[in-house]
């Protein structure tokens, strides 16, 4: 059976299990944090997560792995069918995964875990997220799912991750950079949220956080 490494409070961690869950897709998920030892490394050479255990070795980062599950389990069309459909789904994915989140991802330092984001790399962020909230606002519809009427591959991306760039940007500027841009990142959530496979990465999530949240 594959077995998805990680764990629950990982955005791409959880962008894989949605696709998994969202597919009927058999696995074991495996609680791993990342780190930088010997072990972790002989399975994901820069000791992230996600990584899947799969009959054939280890395949790390969250987007080959998503590739990887199309491709193995072509009946469950992870991808629209159509050609020009799957390639939009794949542009959508990499708008969300580098030039959103990726670029968010420099503040989360100070909007999450109490560190501090230098001047320079505020101002840097806020000229990169602006311009690529707009060329996203482009490809989008939103009606309600990304594409329109059919819940798809990108979805998956789209929920894990647009809620941190939202709230990264709030609590680092005051102002969330998503809805400012008329980007209705909540109402979209509650949206996917319905679904039940992201109502199970939800509750496992929040499952995680108050099981580490306890006092020792």
């Amino acid at each position: 059976m594959l077995k998805l490494c990680g764990f629950s409070l990982s955005n791409y961690y959880n962008k894989v299990k949605l696709v998994l869950l969202e597919h009927d897709i058999a696995f074991e998920e495996v609680l791993v944090i990342p780190g930088q030892d010997e072990a972790m490394l002989a399975h994901s050479p820069l000791g992230k997560v996600p990584y899947l255990q799969t009959a054939d070795g280890d395949l790390c980062e969250s987007q080959p792995i998503v590739e990887y599950l199309a491709a193995r389990f072509p009946d469950k069309a992870i991808f629209a069918p159509d050609a020009w459909d799957a390639a939009k789904e794949r542009e959508l994915i990499f708008f969300i995964d580098v030039h959103l989140e990726l670029t968010a991802r420099m503040l989360y330092g100070q909007a999450f875990f109490g560190g501090t984001v230098s001047d320079g790399t505020k101002t840097r962020v806020e000229k990169l997220l602006t311009h690529h909230i707009a060329g996203f606002k482009r490809l989008v519809k939103f009606d309600p799912y990304l594409r329109g009427d059919r819940f798809s591959v990108a979805d998956a991306a789209a929920f894990v991750s647009l809620p941190l760039v939202g709230l990264a940007t709030n609590a680092v500027y005051g102002r969330d950079f998503l809805l400012e841009a008329g980007i209705d990142w909540k109402s979209y959530a509650k949206t996917i949220n319905a679904r039940p496979a992201a109502q199970r990465v939800m509750a496992d999530k929040k499952a995680y956080i108050a099981a580490t949240s306890k006092p020792q």
